[in-house]
């Protein structure tokens, strides 16, 4: 049973960042052990994947060269207890036994250790106000939202929007403004209908205003930093960590963005002049960041918002550029990002959530 357990959460040291993190999102963990020929040689989490891009290392940098030495792993001849409470304390999912030859002779995971209770969130608590843009046509799922509004589109036993307020919910977030257009009524409907300890208003748009312009009716409302949320959208990750790298990097505006993979299915010829062949590359791996939906934006942006104007959160981000303000992008791996804005992606999330039951 070790052996199958170490399979699954355990990776080379010299594993890339893209694989360590592709490994992370297939087993379902945030955490993985770092391998020397079969011995322990280090953790790695999915933070310290998050700092290396940050720090922009290479998708292709080995793990080894951004491993931490402030690790939590026991001995064989730790105290059970001790090592419960220090699991407990610092929210550690598994904790690694290693002996003095550097073997992993036991794995202990939180879910055998706590039977009684789950996993702690491992997501610290912010209160910051959540602007979900709610008011597009969503034509890109057409023929379900010529009946009901893309937030309410089920995934599972709810509406996507629950989906999403709850996850902001999780952080600690706890106000919420909705903005609505396209089958508005049907939206506030569903909200007066049902019990929530969400904090919701509504923002009324008389036409469509983009993914941004709907923002200024929130002028004189919000004063603190907050997130605006694309409906067919949600993140899992812990919003603390993005609130603190805006914060740290003075941040006008943070995007969220994903790590996407694309295996080129073709050779690929490196030339120089005279078209003389330098190189092939054998159907490689093309990693790059897309923008996810979820973005972290000071109030002072509020005010650069014309009343009643079309504008996109995209050409705001253009706009904070050209003069010179300061823009970040927060990395995320390509499995927290789940998206739902065309049909394809829709039946793909709900097969997902089919086999995960």
């Amino acid at each position: 049973m070790i052996k199958e357990n170490l399979a699954k959460i355990s990776i080379s040291k010299n594993t890339s960042v893209v694989e360590a993190l592709a490994k992370m999102d297939k087993e379902g963990v945030k955490l993985l052990i770092v391998l020397e020929n079969g011995l322990f040689h280090g953790l790695i989490s999915i933070g310290d994947i998050q700092r290396a891009i940050l720090g922009k290392k290479p998708f292709t940098t080995q793990v080894n060269e951004i491993l931490r030495s402030n690790i939590s792993v026991a001995s064989p001849g730790d105290d059970i207890e001790e090592v419960k409470q220090h699991m407990l304390m610092r929210k550690i999912e598994f904790m690694p036994v290693i002996n003095e030859e550097k073997e992993v002779v036991d794995i202990l995971f939180w879910e055998d250790l706590f039977r009684e209770f789950p996993l702690p969130s491992l997501f610290d608590k912010i209160d910051l106000p959540v602007v979900i843009m709610a008011g597009g046509r969503g034509e890109r799922l057409k023929p379900l939202t010529n009946i009901i509004p893309k937030p309410l589109i089920p995934i599972g036993d709810k509406p996507i929007i629950d989906e999403i307020i709850e996850s902001f919910q999780i952080n600690g977030c706890r106000k919420f403004y909705i903005s609505v257009n396209y089958l508005s009524e049907m939206i506030k409907d569903y909200f007066r209908r049902k019990e929530s300890s969400a904090i919701i208003e509504f923002i009324e748009e008389t036409k469509p205003l983009g993914t941004a312009g709907s923002l200024s009716f929130l002028k004189g409302k919000i004063d603190t930093p907050f997130f605006v949320n694309n409906c067919d959208i949600i993140i899992k990750q812990n919003y603390a960590d993005i609130y603190k790298y805006h914060q740290d990097n003075r941040n006008e505006i943070t995007i969220v963005s994903s790590l996407k993979s694309t295996k080129v299915p073709y050779g690929l010829v490196e030339t120089e002049e005279n078209g003389r062949i330098t190189g092939i590359t054998e159907k490689p791996y093309i990693n790059y960041m897309v923008n996810t939906g979820l973005y972290l934006l000071e109030p002072h942006l509020l005010d650069e918002i014309s009343d009643d104007e079309y504008l996109d959160i995209t050409t705001l981000l253009e706009r904070i550029l050209k003069r010179g303000g300061r823009a970040g992008s927060f990395p995320v791996s390509e499995n927290s990002w789940f998206d739902i804005g065309e049909m394809g992606d829709y039946w793909k999330f709900l097969n997902t959530i089919r086999v995960k039951r």
